[in-house]
């Protein structure tokens, strides 16, 4: 039973509350580095990197960080890892990073990251807050990964620097502007809560405002 139920925690992440598609927090970042796949690939990967090691440390310690001051000892680690990542992609991928810009070192304020180890890992023990971590990760990693992959071929007619679509192919210019950005995440919105509602029926009254009533806002 325990290990159906840390089953259930990830695959939460992944689809039944995913962060971007369900709970719609964190999308500053993900509209913004998704007009490549090796942007939102990396991006994905970074964010999973430091939310598994900062809800680790978090429910090591949680019952030793005073109430008072449990905010800032989150964002303390959070920032301590976002670091970390920050100087691994300058060191060793040096494209990626500079592609990526501002945005690795904005990671120490994600929602995505706040809303779990405040509202999980800071109460949790440490076997739950793995599954969630990995599972909220990827969740966010595959939509950033699947969003980029549609924008980056129609805009440019190519997928991570290969020629995909035919030299005749006219780059639709839309697909890596900001408004294509939207475009295609409401497209993915959409096809989501397609989805669900054909596996679940019409007697479901999961929707976005039911799914996000309980998340946080913001980029």
């Amino acid at each position: 039973m325990k290990s159906r139920q840390l089953f259930t925690i990830f695959t939460n992440g992944i689809v039944r509350e995913n962060p971007l598609l369900m709970l719609m927090i964190g999308l500053c970042s993900a509209l913004a580095v998704t007009t490549a796949v090796a942007n939102g690939i990396g991006m994905g990967l970074s964010m999973t990197f430091v939310l598994l090691m900062s809800e680790l440390v978090i429910s090591i310690f949680r019952k030793l960080i005073p109430e008072s001051v449990r905010i800032p000892v989150f964002i303390i680690i959070i920032a301590a890892f976002t670091t970390v990542i920050d100087y691994v992609l300058r060191a060793w991928f040096p494209d990626l990073s500079k592609a990526m810009g501002v945005f690795i070192p904005l990671i120490v304020v994600n929602c995505i990251i706040m809303g779990r180890v405040e509202g999980f890992a800071s109460k949790q023990p440490l076997i739950k807050v793995i599954p969630d971590a990995l599972g909220m990760g990827l969740g966010y990693t595959w939509v950033l990964a699947g969003i980029s992959l549609v924008r980056e071929l129609l805009g440019s007619g190519a997928i991570l620097g290969f020629q995909v679509l035919p030299d005749s192919y006219q780059p639709i210019l839309f697909f890596i502007l900001p408004p294509g950005g939207f475009f295609v995440f409401a497209l993915f919105i959409a096809l989501n809560f397609f989805i669900k509602s054909r596996l679940k029926g019409p007697g479901d009254s999961t929707g976005p405002v039911a799914a996000g009533a309980h998340s946080h806002h913001g980029g």
